[in-house]
C-alpha cells in the first residue's frame, strides 16, 4: 500500500479488530457505522473516514459484513500471519508477557524467553526454558525470530536491543522505561504502563472535582 496511513488510525485498528470479534461472538452478521459508533463510542464519520484509507468495506444502506470487516482488518494487522516472539529480561513483567497465552490467538507466538540472572537459568515459564542472554545469537540463528520484547532496565535496554537489531530481529516491543527511537533497520514500539496509569490517575482526579 502506497498511501501513508497516520499512526492515530494504526493505533485504532486493533480496537475495531477487537469489537468486531466480539459482534461475531454475539452471532451479529452486519452493522452499520452508527451502531458500530454506538458500542465504540468513536463518531460514524471517523469510523468511515479511518476504514476509506483502506478502501471503505462498506456498502450503502448495508453497512459492513461483520465477518468481512473483522478479516480484511486482521489482513491489515497482520494478525493472520504467525510471528515469532522473545522475551529478554525474565522478571515479573517478562514472565507475565511469555505466559499469556492469547497472544498466540493473535499470531504471536512466544518462542523464548531469556535473562543475564544465572539464578532463573533453567527456570520453567509455561512451555518455555528461561535461557541466558549469551544464547541469543544461537537461538536466533536457528529460529526465525521476528519480535524482541524487552522487558529491561531502562539502563540496558538500548545495548540490549543493539544487540537484536545486528542479530537481524525486525521488531522491538520495548517496555524498558525509555524511548527507543534512534534505533535504525528496526520498527519499535514503546510501550509506557507508568503513562497509562498516570492518565488513570488524571481521570480520577478530574472525575473527584
Amino acid at each position: 500500500m502506497d498511501k501513508m496511513i497516520s499512526q492515530a488510525v494504526i493505533r485504532r485498528l486493533p480496537r475495531y479488530y477487537r469489537y468486531l470479534g466480539e459482534l461475531l461472538d454475539d452471532g451479529v452478521e452486519r452493522i452499520s457505522s452508527n451502531d458500530l459508533s454506538k458500542r465504540m463510542h468513536v463518531t460514524a464519520s471517523q469510523i468511515r473516514q479511518d476504514l476509506n484509507n483502506f478502501g471503505g468495506f462498506g456498502q450503502q444502506g448495508y453497512g459492513y459484513n461483520v465477518a468481512y470487516l473483522h478479516e480484511e482488518i486482521g489482513n491489515i494487522l497482520g494478525v493472520n500471519e504467525t510471528h515469532n516472539v522473545i522475551v529478554i529480561g525474565a522478571g515479573n513483567l517478562g514472565q507475565a508477557i511469555a505466559g499469556y497465552v492469547k497472544f498466540e490467538k493473535h499470531g504471536f507466538r512466544i518462542i523464548g524467553l531469556f535473562d543475564i540472572n544465572p539464578e532463573l537459568k533453567g527456570k520453567r515459564v509455561r512451555d518455555l526454558t528461561i535461557q541466558m542472554l549469551d544464547d541469543l545469537p544461537e537461538f536466533v540463528k536457528h529460529n526465525d525470530v521476528e519480535i524482541a520484547a524487552l522487558t529491561l532496565p531502562k539502563t540496558s535496554a538500548k545495548t540490549v536491543a543493539m544487540k537484536v537489531v545486528n542479530l537481524g530481529i525486525h521488531a522491538i516491543w520495548n517496555f524498558a522505561h525509555v524511548d527507543l527511537d534512534d534505533i535504525e533497520n528496526v520498527v519499535i514500539e514503546n510501550v509506557h504502563l507508568s503513562d497509562s496509569l498516570m492518565q488513570l490517575s488524571y481521570n480520577i482526579t478530574q472525575h473527584k472535582n
